[in-house]
């Protein structure tokens, strides 16, 4: 069986062929959904992997997340982060992320893996507080994210119960990217491409926003959108509209949601959205996560 394969010593060029079968068994096995305790063997006992300058490493419990991410093997997600909370969520080896951040929020948005998000961000919580708005709001690679933080990545990507999650459990929807846009500026150039796809789950973005934002908001896309006040009333409705541009107030019920979301604490979101005292089809999305 590949994933056999086990280390002996050396540094030539046979021992860096051998650390990358092993390599490929372990990402094989997590691809395979294979059971907890085997991965765990492998990665404690068997599995190395080769860096620059010839290391020869162990895979942590941060890049075994990473593959348990790409793969959505949610029980092998669901005991890095239970019994490693600190080191599943450190900084990868460089074999592993072109910037020295920690990835995980990021790439569980991109593979919309939302039950898995739901996990990282519960472990996030347990943090101290001082070191939460560092993973929250992350910064990707300024050359290959753009400096863009898993909540613009939810926009750009159109995943709203990423979206709701991230903004739940505090993450920060004013951050900038390199470009100087916010997330409201990344979805709505989402919503303006043409043609239209997808935009029932664009607006219902928009409305998740809508509740956390602050009315105030300083935004690229503003003067686009007084430019082509036709255009953009069309796509949003006009209320919507209205409310953006700050030629309206929200409505009663944005304001009404804003206050009694906030009332949410991260540790307890989204199960407390249950408790809220409105009908079930007007709460923002059906998260039925298990905690």
């Amino acid at each position: 069986m590949p994933w056999s394969v086990r280390w002996v010593g050396g540094c030539g060029a046979q021992s860096q062929k051998q650390c990358k079968k092993s390599s490929f068994a372990f990402y094989q096995a997590v691809r395979d959904l294979l059971p907890v305790w085997f991965l765990e063997d492998m990665r404690t006992m068997e599995v190395f992997h080769w860096e620059d300058g010839g290391k020869v490493s162990v895979y942590s419990p941060s890049e075994a997340l990473l593959y348990a991410l790409v793969h959505d093997h949610q029980p092998y997600a669901r005991h890095l982060l239970t019994k490693f909370p600190q080191s599943a969520l450190a900084v990868p080896s460089q074999s592993f992320s072109c910037c020295q951040s920690a990835p995980h929020l990021a790439m569980a948005v991109r593979y919309n893996r939302v039950r898995v998000l739901f996990r990282i961000l519960k472990a996030i919580q347990a943090l101290p507080p001082s070191d939460r708005a560092g993973h929250l709001d992350r910064q990707g690679c300024s050359r290959v994210e753009g400096g863009k933080t898993a909540l613009h990545m939810a926009c750009e990507l159109v995943r709203p119960e990423c979206l709701l999650l991230l903004l739940g459990h505090g993450a920060a929807p004013c951050l900038r990217d390199s470009a100087g846009n916010t997330p409201l500026d990344t979805l709505l150039q989402q919503i303006s491409h043409l043609p239209a796809a997808n935009m029932r789950a664009k607006l219902l973005c928009l409305d998740c926003l809508f509740f956390f934002v602050p009315q105030d908001l300083k935004f690229a896309m503003k003067q686009q959108l007084l430019d082509n006040r036709q255009q953009w009333q069309d796509l949003l409705g006009e209320n919507r509209f209205l409310c953006l541009v700050g030629l309206a107030p929200p409505s009663l019920f944005v304001g009404a949601m804003r206050v009694l979301i906030r009332t949410i604490a991260p540790e307890h979101f989204p199960e407390a959205l249950d408790n809220l005292p409105l009908p079930h089809f007007l709460k923002p999305l059906d998260l039925k996560l298990e905690s």
